[in-house]
């Protein structure tokens, strides 16, 4: 959420940046709402002076003796407090509306973060690895959903059968590799300085408000009860972890990762990767979460995506890192770049990893604050960052398709190996 005294004191600024979102604000409206619940206030304020100064009438009167009077203050008094009253209902449902109205406004792009209308004008900053050339090994690569299908380790018609579209049951070296992946992407992160978590996988509402899914993204998000959702990723609930506390400067950077089953119904994702286990309902994700000082917070991105590059290099795939420009920036997001691995079967880079900066934007929602008394009074809003580190599902596509033999077999990267009991290789089914 944006701090309002800032909307409210340049709301040019505001006008740009959701400009260069490709989208806009209802400035019209904001002002509006604004102006009316502080004159609400100021005639309240006004009211509560007049009652006060009645009240002190009162008591002089009754000791002069002067009941008429006291009596005349006394209905006077009264009727200012209905008035209070009623200026005090229409002051909450102002409030709401204006906390309904902040809250659907996405964050300002950091100065980092090119401008660009779409996707399409995503600057790519480096690449890593070359992808492999089948055509000079002899042979055509298949889709990880063919493979899966001919090693019998994807089931897509019985993860149908059980759920219904974009669910799939893994099965032998499937589960296993699934099973492997997250725990080296764990083991990994813990030895480099992370703190893991195990936290629950239904959360209430609040906890999805706090980092920015809620009121905007309801229809993607799979309701448990009327209050309760099941994450759509571990940030959620690493992210709150600290909702309503103040941390001390000196515990600052805090590094935390998990690894969480996640939910997203995709409504808005219609006809996009249908095949395979690209785009799922439920997938399983290795998250890491931040809590920075505002003047860490770039330096820490720039770690966390280093973070998940050091995975993918372990693993030996082929990947790019872009900038997300405004066009394409998520709802929470000042800054993120993007970490796309090469998938043979699409011939083209897809995103496996985001890491986002999401400056003080999500801590104002959840209240997350810092004290530094060696350098200011009071407290400030820490500065929040999440990135995947990373899916297990398109990681193991990526492997499936990148590390796939002319013979149909899969090889396990060595890397693996230990989680994986010592296989090698994933054969065909006979």
């Amino acid at each position: 959420m944006l701090d309002i005294k800032f909307v409210r004191e340049n709301p040019d600024a505001l006008d740009e940046a959701m400009a260069n979102r490709q989208g806009s604000w209802d400035r019209e409206k904001f002002f509006e709402l604004d102006g009316e619940r502080r004159a609400v206030i100021t005639e309240v304020e006004e009211l509560q002076a007049q009652r006060n100064a009645e009240s002190k009438k009162i008591g002089m009167l009754m000791k002069e003796g002067k009941r008429e009077e006291a009596d005349a203050a006394k209905e006077a008094v009264r009727l200012v407090n209905e008035k209070i009253e009623g200026l005090s209902g229409r002051r909450a449902e102002l409030e709401a509306e204006q906390a309904d109205f902040m809250a659907r406004i996405p964050n300002i792009p950091g100065e980092a973060t090119p401008v660009g209308k779409n996707e399409d004008e995503n600057p790519e900053r480096r690449r890593v690895g070359e992808p492999r050339d089948f055509a000079a090994e002899g042979f055509e690569p298949k889709a990880h959903w063919d493979l899966g299908v001919e090693t019998g380790i994807l089931d897509f018609d019985r993860g149908a059968k059980l759920s219904g579209a974009r669910f799939t049951v893994l099965s032998g070296a499937g589960a296993t590799l699934d099973r492997a992946l997250q725990n080296f992407f764990l083991n990994t992160h813990i030895s480099r300085g992370f703190t893991e978590f195990i936290p629950p996988v239904i959360v209430n509402r609040e906890i999805m408000y706090g980092t920015g899914q809620l009121p905007k993204f309801e229809d993607d998000a799979y309701h448990t009860g009327e209050d309760q959702f099941l994450i759509p990723t571990a940030e959620v609930a690493l992210t709150n972890l600290h909702a309503g506390e103040t941390l001390d400067a000196s515990q600052l950077p805090l590094r935390y990762t998990a690894g969480t089953p996640c939910f997203r119904e995709e409504a808005g994702s219609a006809g996009r990767d249908t095949r395979g286990i690209i785009r799922q309902h439920q997938f399983t994700k290795v998250e890491m979460v931040k809590f920075a000082r505002p003047e860490e917070s770039d330096a820490e991105l720039e770690s966390m995506v280093a973070e998940a590059e050091f995975i993918l290099q372990q693993l030996g795939l082929p990947y790019r890192v872009i900038s997300l420009c405004t066009g394409d920036l998520g709802f929470s997001a000042r800054q993120t770049y993007d970490i796309e691995v090469w998938l043979p079967s699409y011939n083209a880079y897809k995103e496996i990893s985001s890491c986002s900066n999401c400056g003080d934007f999500q801590a104002r929602r959840a209240n997350i604050k810092y004290r530094d008394p060696e350098n200011f009074k009071g407290a400030r809003f820490v500065h929040t960052l999440n990135g995947s580190g990373l899916p297990t599902g398109r990681t193991m596509a990526a492997i499936m398709e990148n590390y796939q033999n002319a013979d149909g077999s899969i090889t396990v990267p060595e890397v693996l190996r230990p989680y994986m009991g010592g296989i090698e290789r994933i054969e065909p089914i006979a």
